[in-house]
């Protein structure tokens, strides 16, 4: 009878306790009360997120499967914990701001079964991520991360064909309701608006072990995440890749101790606030560096564009000695401190460590170190894997860093070689530019040595590199971390005229437009993709953009739309530049200059679109004047075009 009453006592309170955890709703808001996230916890953990009385995401669901449990299914909460965030990091390399604010509302909720969610909220964004503690290793079979769109939204998407990818893909732009379940998936950043005037970004940081995210329609209305699978066996497939021959049934093998990374959403109606906001860095560990002081920053011409096809020269040009010469001295008379060598430089691309016959490497190094130039070598990503030993080598030599390509993979084991990269090419001070590369994601804040990614539709595709799509990158791509796009073009066309080759590489976009791109994007190393003789001969051209810094003590976004225009103020020391751009239409825009010092009076160099850059892109102007707080100018900017200037 007592084992019976017993029995039904424990049953009881499972019952009592299963209803308070069904109807159990926990809500956090923003330091100022604008966004706020209803947590609901039933049959899975259930959030929405509001701005005010407004709905943007509804009935999101999150959720983490392991082999052997299936975490946020009956959630069993045990306790939670609330707290601040708010302090101000002076950050390592400024790709936007010498000093981050990182200012939130946390939330822990930790639940029985040894894991926990935290959540984060901002003034313009929220964040969430799991928590888990458990002993030795696990294997995530899945995660669910399956968000709801209250109406029609429209999304703005990269589509690949599959996991193996570039990351180069045109955006399309899709409304929610009409994007199917069998369409193509996407991966990240990807940029929703709403029917209220908001824009949500989406993206991930902190990622550590553990492949990327990609998300694709659930076809009622709202997306879900899918995940590459691990791989186990590889077989060849080239001189640049390997063949995926055996996958796991998990996405990740990971130790049961850990953060996951933090899955956010940048959230504003002002699209100047996605271009500024700084959250991949805030979410993002800290940099376990004790000594970044030797990673320096900057500009890097570079070869590949235009194959190295210099003229008006008296040596035959290529991939040899002479050029890397003419290379050098031109970055030494621009003071740009760096030349890419880039494929052509070796003998073989398999083999780093024997340069092509045509090359005295070392003499190049001590060429270049004489007038001021170090030089950074090229890559695949096979070539570093097979012969891990040459980060010591290279930096032996004096190499300055490495542009490492074609990895065009997410999977937990190509996540983790960036980090082994990274490691390592900073035990030895060398500059890492990953190319062929998913999105930054937080390792360049761990390891500041990363300074660069590519993963666009850069200018290395020529025609296909048009203004209407890369006027979404400075909210989207560019949005969550460094981009190297490769500008520069001084042979530029209106996309329609855009005739590209090798021997003559024409970038979209007038003049000014290209001129632009050194201030509006970001990149700890940002290239001049073209011709050293087109510098030269567009001499005022080029004494402005290799002037432009690539690091920045304040940012200002002064006037944005997401896919029509951006206007940029960015300050470096006590000059101040200033960089717009506009699609495939003509605008007017209005530089109010209020932001500079009281009662002085400064000098303001600028380039503009000529009367006829609507059809000869390469006409623009160069204007001179006087300035000050109180001065405000009319920008004019025709289809494609832009507006570059700096104030001294």
């Amino acid at each position: 009878m007592k084992k019976t009453f017993l029995l039904l006592s424990i049953l009881c309170s499972m019952c009592i306790y299963c209803l308070q955890v069904q109807g159990k709703e926990i809500s956090i808001s923003s330091p100022n009360n604008r966004l706020k996230v209803n947590i609901n916890l039933k049959d899975k953990i259930y959030y929405s997120v509001y701005t005010g009385d407004t709905l943007l995401l509804k009935d999101c669901t999150l959720g983490l499967t392991l082999k052997e449990e299936n975490l946020g299914i009956n959630p069993r909460l045990r306790r939670t914990k609330r707290g601040t965030i708010d302090e101000t990091i002076q950050r390592e390399i400024p790709l936007k701001n010498a000093k981050v604010r990182n200012h939130c509302n946390t939330l822990r909720l930790s639940f029985a079964g040894g894991y926990a969610v935290d959540f984060r909220v901002f003034d313009t964004g929220i964040a969430y991520r799991f928590v888990l503690d458990k002993d030795g290793e696990v294997e995530v079979m899945d995660e669910d991360f399956t968000i709801g769109f209250p109406d029609n939204y429209m999304a703005h998407l990269s589509q690949p064909s599959g996991f193996k990818t570039s990351y180069e893909y045109p955006y399309t732009h899709v409304e929610t309701t009409a994007y199917q379940s069998t369409d193509r998936m996407s991966y990240l950043p990807i940029l929703l608006e709403t029917n209220h005037s908001y824009k949500i970004l989406i993206s991930e940081a902190d990622l550590d072990d553990y492949p990327c995210l990609f998300l694709k329609s659930t076809g009622k209305n709202g997306m879900q995440a899918l995940f590459p699978k691990c791989p186990l066996e590889f077989g060849e497939d080239g001189d640049r890749s390997l063949k995926i021959l055996k996958e796991a049934d998990y996405i990740a093998k990971t130790s049961g101790t850990r953060t996951f990374p933090w899955r956010f959403f940048v959230i504003t109606n002002d699209d100047r606030q996605i271009i500024a906001n700084e959250m991949t860095y805030n979410l993002s560990s800290p940099c376990e560096l004790e000594d970044y002081s030797w990673i320096k920053p900057g500009q890097v011409s570079w070869e590949w564009w235009h194959d190295a096809r210099l003229f008006g020269v008296d040596f035959r040009s290529g991939y040899n000695m002479d050029s890397y010469k003419y290379y050098i001295d031109f970055a030494s008379t621009f003071h740009v401190p760096y030349i890419i060598m880039d494929e052509g430089w070796a003998k073989s691309t398999r083999d780093p460590f024997t340069p092509n016959p045509d090359i005295n490497l070392p003499e190049l190094i001590q060429y270049g170190k004489e007038k001021n130039v170090k030089i950074i070598l090229w890559l695949t990503w096979l070539t570093v894997e097979n012969h891990f030993d040459l980060f010591k080598t290279f930096a032996d030599w004096g190499v300055a860093g490495v542009k490492i390509d074609f990895m065009d993979r997410s999977d937990q084991w190509m996540v983790n070689f960036y980090e082994r990269v990274a490691r390592e090419a900073a035990k030895h001070k060398l500059l890492v530019d990953f190319h062929g590369s998913f999105k930054p994601a937080g390792l360049e804040r761990r390891y500041p040595n990363v300074i660069s990614y590519e993963g666009v539709l850069g200018m290395e595709q020529g025609g296909n590199c048009k203004p209407e799509n890369s006027i979404w990158l400075p909210f989207m791509r560019n949005a969550v971390g460094p981009m190297d796009f490769t500008p520069g073009s001084m042979f530029s066309a209106q996309p329609e005229d855009n005739r590209s080759t090798r021997a003559n590489a024409m970038g979209s976009g007038t003049r000014a437009y290209q001129m632009a791109l050194f201030v509006v994007f970001e990149s700890g190393l940002q290239m001049l993709a073209d011709n050293p003789v087109y510098y030269y001969r567009e001499r005022p051209c080029t004494e402005f953009i290799t002037q432009v810094p690539v690091t920045w003590d304040e940012t200002k976004v002064l006037d944005a739309k997401a896919g029509e225009y951006v206007l940029i103020a960015r300050r470096s020391g006590e000059k101040w530049y200033i960089g717009a751009i506009t699609n495939n239409e003509g605008r007017t825009l209005k530089l109010d200059l209020s932001f500079l010092p009281k009662d002085k009076r400064m000098h303001l160099t600028y380039f503009e679109d000529g009367i006829n850059a609507d059809r000869q892109a390469m006409d623009y102007k160069k204007q001179e004047t006087d300035v000050d707080c109180t001065s405000q100018l009319t920008l004019k900017l025709v289809r494609n075009g832009g507006w570059a200037g700096v104030i001294e």
